[in-house]
């Protein structure tokens, strides 16, 4: 047997008339007594009792309408899920995150903006190292990361560019440069510098000020850098958007006069992605943000 059997079947039930049953399912009456007669044939048992004008279910007629329900709603339901799970409106990401993604706000705009549109697709966000994510992704261990550009990518991945950011000097308050009244690329030149996981910054900044810069530990995460520079181990060049969000004792924030080094938040993503729920996420993005290799 089908599942048309059991429709069939729950439609002669209902009705208790061959013809409009028929009517319902938009098949002919006779066709709709074979299927029923080959169903009881296949159970070996009689389900409905035929009089002239109506029929009526038998004992073992009664007993299936319920299981028969069950079995299409079942079915149903089943083919529901396939469908919408290739449209992406049910599924499951694995998103992977820099600690900047959240100081700025960004990461939690365009989660929040998916599930609302998909909230039927279950995330679970995690932060990790930076050096780690493009491997991460690659290999499928997450679907998609957030970074910060520039940075060389594993063969296969791509990177959409999302909002840029600005640096700034973290520095510890008892410094000199605390006493100037504007910081300049050229006064960090005998300074040393604690490196974040992007060290982009830092390098653009001793390039602006015609120096190669002396190369402090680097610690990992913004947190693990700032309490660095908080024990006085020397200055760091960090994103713009961990003003308000970080305060640590004995860190001060300063504009770098005459820097322009930025950075860019980005959004890893396998080139050629499959899965349906990812793709609507990468769609997402890509709606307002161009892609770039």
């Amino acid at each position: 047997m089908e599942i048309r059997h059991f429709r069939y079947f729950l439609a002669v039930a209902r009705q208790r008339n061959f013809t409009r049953a028929a009517e319902q399912l938009g098949i002919a009456p006779p066709t709709l007594s074979r299927q029923i007669q080959d169903m009881e044939q296949a159970l070996g048992t009689r389900l409905f009792l035929r009089q002239q004008r109506e029929v009526s279910l038998t004992e073992a007629g009664a007993a299936l309408v319920m299981e028969a329900e069950a079995t299409v709603r079942q079915f149903e339901f089943a083919q529901r899920n396939a469908q919408r799970a290739g449209r992406g409106e049910i599924g499951h990401i694995e998103l992977g995150y820099v600690a900047s993604a959240v100081y700025s706000g960004l990461l939690q705009k365009q989660v929040q903006a998916f599930c609302r549109q998909y909230p039927d697709v279950s995330l679970s966000v995690r932060e990790k190292p930076m050096a780690a994510l493009p491997g991460l992704v690659a290999d499928g261990r997450f679907d998609i990361g957030y970074i910060r550009s520039p940075m060389t990518l594993p063969e296969g991945l791509e990177a959409i560019a999302l909002d840029a950011d600005g640096f700034v000097l973290a520095l510890p308050a008892q410094s000199w440069l605390a006493r100037l009244g504007d910081i300049s690329p050229e006064h960090l030149r005998g300074e040393t510098f604690i490196l974040p996981e992007q060290i982009s910054g830092t390098l653009q900044v001793a390039a602006q000020g015609g120096y190669a810069p002396t190369l402090g530990p680097q610690p990992g995460g913004l947190v693990a850098v700032l309490a660095l520079v908080s024990l006085g181990q020397g200055v760091a060049v960090v994103p713009e958007s961990v003003i308000g969000h970080i305060s640590l004792p004995n860190v001060l924030y300063r504009p770098i006069k005459g820097g322009d080094a930025s950075s860019r938040l980005s959004l890893i993503h396998r080139r050629f992605e499959q899965a349906p729920a990812v793709v609507r996420y990468l769609e997402q993005i890509k709606r307002e943000y161009r892609r770039v290799p």
